[in-house]
């Protein structure tokens, strides 16, 4: 899952020449050449750890493809033979019976006398049989201990005669960008390989899942290192490989690693129940962009902005509401929004937190005291920002671009808004203004501005008129689409 890495051996040559002009006369230093030398060889510690990693081969029974429709044509058309003779020999070769499709991948064992081996729930996921090939040539039959789809992890286990070569994780927390790394896995189902490269990147989002903090690396990954391992140059485990960049599907030189400080806690979990017992908070959240926190009078865009929260969740009962902005959780910063998530799913279960939250310009600490994450349960995640348009009535008003009227039900019929909405409605947008520019669409419903409740048109002009006179350059709206989802919106008011 990332390119071939290619070592360009360097030569430095060390040049040292000095023209001294002495009386006409020329003196010049000696010339010294260092011996070319390469890099030092990690052929000692990819021996010692071959014998930890594994090449993962799955089978998974499916079924033949399903028959394909012959189109309608008129009785006696002259295509109608053509096409019964062509359709019927398509689904004859298309109505087959199951059949085995076999995908290889890689893991690592972690424990050796338990037989405890780890690797990506993406190379295991839908298989009837899995495979721990070793390198040695031992085989041995897997049966999965537990998944996490959230983190793409899975934890198999099998039977060995004699305890296993396992490997330790390190500490991921600790590594920089520059240090050296290697990959051990089985790239295109080649077997046992090695590459090295470095560390380029940490904490990258790749949108892949609401846990994102991926290591970044160039070391050579490729399809079928999934779920192998990425050690440091001390031979512990400081990342799981799991994702590429690919356009061709081959390594590009960017791949992409869990850290193991994420991996070992769903790991514990999973070997001691069979599935991630993660803490839940019950709030939707967004980013604090530099106009929202302009616009709150904050001096750095930081934290997580409450967009709204869970009924009965754990927030919902400290009283956390739409519009804090948290900016510690259990004594961390929170310097983003993505942040928020991960702190909250690694926290134990019932724990008592303090969540220190900005609200209406002033530092709020509640004690909250976290609940378990069901899997049907929506993490702690940002708001969706885009609507649909839909077709707008005259309007009555204009602020920032927006016609606006008061809410009756007319508008609630014309717009399908729910009857638990309120606010002032959005009925027209303005094209090139700046709320155009934010995505506000007619149906959209004013509930706040600078997180107070507006109930016409004339409370909405009344609280931008405030922001102007205070030299607010933005405006923080809480929105609310026709179905009662909400987000909050900065909104330029210069043009006003």
């Amino acid at each position: 899952m990332a390119p071939n890495f290619v070592r360009r051996r360097m030569t430095r040559i060390a040049f040292a020449a000095a023209g001294l002009m002495l009386g006409g006369m020329i003196a010049f230093q000696p010339v010294h050449t260092a011996q070319a030398q390469g890099p030092v060889s990690v052929a000692d510690l990819a021996e010692n750890l071959a014998d930890a990693v594994v090449n993962i081969s799955t089978a998974q029974t499916v079924q033949g493809r399903r028959s394909v429709p012959m189109p309608q044509v008129p009785d006696g058309s002259p295509f109608q033979e053509f096409f019964e003779e062509f359709f019927n020999r398509q689904n004859r070769d298309n109505d087959q019976a199951p059949r085995r499709v076999q995908s290889l991948g890689s893991g690592f064992v972690v424990d050796g006398t338990e037989g405890i081996i780890i690797t990506n729930n993406h190379v295991i996921e839908g298989a009837d049989e899995i495979t721990a090939n070793f390198n040695d040539g031992t085989k041995l039959r897997a049966e999965i201990i537990g998944t996490d789809e959230k983190t793409d992890l899975a934890v198999l286990k099998v039977e060995p005669e004699t305890p296993l070569k396992a490997v330790d994780f390190g500490d991921s927390d600790t590594i920089r960008v520059g240090d050296w790394v290697m990959a051990i896995g089985n790239p295109f189902g080649l077997g046992g390989t090695v590459t090295v490269g470095i560390v380029s990147a940490r904490n990258r989002d790749i949108n892949s899942g609401p846990y994102d903090n991926f290591i970044q690396t160039d070391a050579s990954i490729n399809r079928g290192n999934s779920g192998g391992p990425l050690f440091d140059m001390q031979g512990n485990v400081i990342g799981i490989n799991t994702a590429i960049i690919s356009p061709s599907g081959g390594s590009i030189g960017i791949g992409f690693a869990i850290p193991a400080k994420t991996a070992m806690r769903v790991i514990d979990q999973l070997r001691e129940f069979g599935e991630t017992r993660r803490g839940w908070l019950g709030v939707r959240i967004q980013e604090v962009t530099d106009e929202i926190a302009e616009s709150l009078a904050m001096d750095e865009a930081m934290g997580a902005l409450v967009a709204g929260v869970t009924d009965d969740g754990p927030a919902a009962k400290a009283k956390i509401e739409a519009g804090d902005v948290i900016l510690r959780f259990d004594g961390r910063e929170v310097e983003a929004m993505r942040e928020l998530p991960r702190m909250v799913a690694e926290t134990a279960i019932g724990k008592e937190v303090e969540v220190v939250v900005l609200r209406k310009g002033e530092e709020v600490t509640i004690n909250v005291i976290l609940e378990r994450l069901e899997e049907n349960t929506p993490t702690e995640a940002s708001v969706k920002t885009d609507e649909e348009p839909v077709e707008e009535p005259a309007a009555k008003s204009e602020v920032l671009g927006m016609m606006l009227a008061e809410l009756d039900d007319d508008l609630r019929e014309q717009f399908s808004i729910d009857t638990d909405v309120t606010g002032v409605v959005v009925t027209e947008v303005l094209p090139d203004s700046s709320a155009a520019e934010k995505r506000i669409t007619a149906g959209d419903v004013i509930k706040e501005v600078a997180q107070e409740p507006v109930e016409t048109p004339a409370d909405v002009e009344a609280e931008i008129g405030k922001l102007k006179d205070d030299g607010r350059r933005s405006a923080l709206l809480l929105l609310a689409n026709p179905t009662g989802d909400v987000r909050f919106v900065p909104v330029r008011i210069e043009d006003e």
